[in-house]
């Protein structure tokens, strides 16, 4: 076994490999950018090294740098996590060259692997199913209309070098075939750089079935049973299982010697995945491999009682595979969703900022958490802004969903907008209890699960309210203790005054309401007044770890967290949030409006600016490009005016909210 491992990679998958090499004695190195000087995964490695500039490119993607690191520290391996170099062919060849060991399949497996048309050929000749098409070098117009007819219809243009659904059309008649391959070939291009596409049957409503594969340089090869992540948004994994609910014993039994023969074609040592794409009629057919340890493994480990990383490290170091494949185990059910900084209402615009609060739930048996910041951490804008995985497992399907049900509400984010209240409504969907949602469903119904305003309980109001009066007799209380009189009946936060009962005022918003409360009473036992309509609240106590109160004679039992600036209650199947607004803020009313300017959605980077003083615009206008969380941003004009004012250009840094453009007062 090695001595020390570097990391080539940050945030939770860093964290995670930090945890297992801990339990071996193995110590490790982490690299870090100047933004993740104090990042978690920097401070829980022995030591740690920087590498660059923010940007992934001038750091995490600096593969010379990394490996002076590894050399200058005394790291014998290169763990790459995933994303990054994980699937960097050159890459692990260099690491290689340099004496090093990858921790991970060998260069020419990932090289086999590089093209979609090749992948596709090799698994045809070595009898891995794959779905009906055209995978030849010739690219013709013609030749490839008359491939597409042969195929039959609908079908997939697909790029042939590429992912994350960047060069890909459906085509549900020949008659459109000519105008939608122009269109993906010059998407291709424009992302890929090379043109080259291949055509495919379509399946209607398929499910994303996929093995986990594990090789070892003594030739053993096993799989590791499948996971299904057929719960998608924009070909994104968004709920990813295993077992899958789909699958029988014959047909898991198919796919997982479908991939082992897949693994085989490649010569594939350490951790893959091979993904399927399953019809309704149980039919599947070869995707790809990923050459990697997989964002979803977790699910893996719980149902198999396995460390793959473990696993990862003991074979590259040389030993053979810890089991055989009539070892392999199947307890229970596991499932996986990420928590993220974006914002569902806003077409999951990715997010960053402080977090104030993070609130995630305490690991167990049942559930587990892995998290690469926490409360007080900035997501920054320059990688992805996933803030947690969260994976629970119970005896079936049934009951893992409701301990998933059970975590979600047990987590809190306040700083940076979440996917928590999409997440919680989700596993609540229907389609997504009964197992039976497919790879196209969120797309098409994802109005069905989106976060939307449905009104506030006065249940709901009144405990969010008995919170905050909690809070603050506590927070009073606390300050008391500090000063020089700590039982001065000053320090009693009940709201009395001489000569008259006593209120406090609560001003909150919600949404667009803003609503304000007046408050009597102390201890639990409050009269509120609402627009002159009263509600009595008794009784009011943490128990348990939930607030408890009567309101109006009816008992309710919530989750409840209040600050000086927002409270939060969750019923056990609905969040309510409100931010707590001071009163003289609250007088102010309603923010102006912004109609005459264009702010920035979120900290990024300027790429390009369109607009000049004195233009004439349209209401939509693209103004701006901003370059964000590894996505461009197009900003466009709020209304039709002209440019008063233009305060950004290219290459700025700019913060969330500054204005970039203004526009001249009609």
């Amino acid at each position: 076994m090695f001595t020390k491992v570097l990391i080539a990679n940050r945030g939770e998958i860093a964290c995670r490999v930090i945890r297992t090499c801990r339990k071996l004695g193995v110590r490790t190195v982490a690299v870090y950018s100047e933004a993740d000087a104090t990042a978690q995964h920097a401070r829980l490695a022995d030591e740690a090294w920087p590498i660059g500039g923010p940007r992934p490119q001038d750091s995490y993607l600096r593969g010379d740098a990394i490996i002076e690191v590894a050399k200058k520290s005394g790291a014998q391996a290169i763990h790459p996590g995933y994303g990054f170099l994980s699937e960097n062919a050159d890459f692990a060849e260099a690491v290689e060259a340099a004496g090093l060991v990858f921790i991970g399949p060998r260069a020419a497996s990932m090289r086999k692997m590089g093209s979609k048309a090749g992948a596709k050929q090799l698994m045809d000749a070595r009898g891995v199913p794959v779905v009906p098409g055209y995978t030849g070098e010739d690219q013709s117009p013609a030749l490839l209309q008359a491939e597409g007819d042969r195929i039959g219809y609908p079908l997939m243009i697909k790029a042939a070098h590429g992912g994350g659904g960047k060069g890909m059309r459906i085509v549900r008649e020949s008659g459109a075939f000519a105008a939608a391959l122009e269109s993906c070939q010059r998407e291709a291009a424009s992302a890929f750089g090379r043109d080259r596409v291949l055509l495919e049957r379509y399946i209607g409503e398929p499910r994303h079935i996929e093995i986990q594969v594990f090789g070892d340089a003594h030739g053993n090869l096993i799989h590791l049973n499948e996971r299904e992540c057929s719960a998608q948004r924009r070909y994104q994994k968004v709920v990813e299982e295993s077992p899958s609910p789909f699958l029988t014993p014959a047909l898991r039994a198919q796919m997982g010697a479908a991939a082992v023969e897949a693994a085989r074609a490649i010569d594939y040592v350490n951790a893959g995945t091979v993904e399927f794409i399953v019809g309704t009629d149980g039919d599947f057919y070869f995707m790809e491999i990923n050459t990697r340890l997989q964002v979803e493994h977790p699910v893996t480990e719980m149902v198999t009682g396995l460390d793959l990383v473990e696993w990862q490290l003991r074979v590259a170091a040389g030993e053979a595979l810890p089991q055989r494949q009539e070892d392999v185990r199947q307890h229970g059910h596991a499932i996986e969703v990420r928590l993220y900084a974006e914002d569902p209402a806003q077409g999951f615009l990715p997010g960053s900022g402080r977090l104030e609060v993070l609130r995630l739930p305490e690991p167990s048996a049942h559930v587990r958490v892995d998290a690469g910041v926490v409360e007080g951490d900035t997501v920054t804008i320059f990688y992805d802004p996933m803030i947690a995985k969260l994976i629970v497992w119970d005896l079936d399907r049934p009951r893992a969903l409701a301990r998933l049900r059970e975590a979600l509400a047990d987590c809190e984010i306040v700083g940076p907008k979440s996917n928590i209240d999409f997440l919680e409504k989700l596993v609540r969907h229907p389609r997504v209890v009964e197992g039976s949602i497919h790879t196209a469903y969120l797309d098409r119904h994802l109005d069905e699960v989106l976060p939307r305003d449905e009104g506030l309980p006065d249940a709901h109001l009144a405990m969010a309210a008995a919170a905050c009066l909690l809070h603050d007799e506590a927070a009073t209380l606390d300050q008391a203790t500090t000063s020089p009189d700590p039982h001065s009946p000053w320090a009693i936060a009940d709201g009395w005054r001489l000569g008259h009962a006593g209120e406090r005022l609560l001003h909150f918003t919600h949404g667009s309401e803003r609503i304000e409360l007046h408050a009597q009473g102390s201890g639990g036992h409050y009269r509120l007044l609402d627009a002159g309509i009263e509600t009595r609240l008794a009784r009011a106590a943490a128990v348990a770890g939930r607030l408890v109160a009567e309101v109006d004679g009816q008992q309710h039992r919530m989750r409840a967290r209040a600050d000086a600036d927002t409270v939060t209650v969750h019923d056990g199947e609905r969040r309510i949030r409100l931010s707590r607004v001071p009163a003289y803020r609250f007088a102010e009313g309603a923010s102006a409006t912004r109609g005459d300017r264009l702010n920035a959605p979120m900290p990024g980077r300027i790429v390009l600016v369109k607009a000049v003083p004195g233009q004439d615009v349209a209401e939509g206008e693209e103004l701006l490009v901003m370059e964000a969380m590894k996505m461009e941003l197009s900003l466009r004009s709020p209304r039709a005016g002209k440019v008063s004012a233009v305060q950004a250009v290219a290459g700025d840094f700019v913060d969330a909210d500054a204005v970039l453009i203004r526009l001249e007062t009609p």
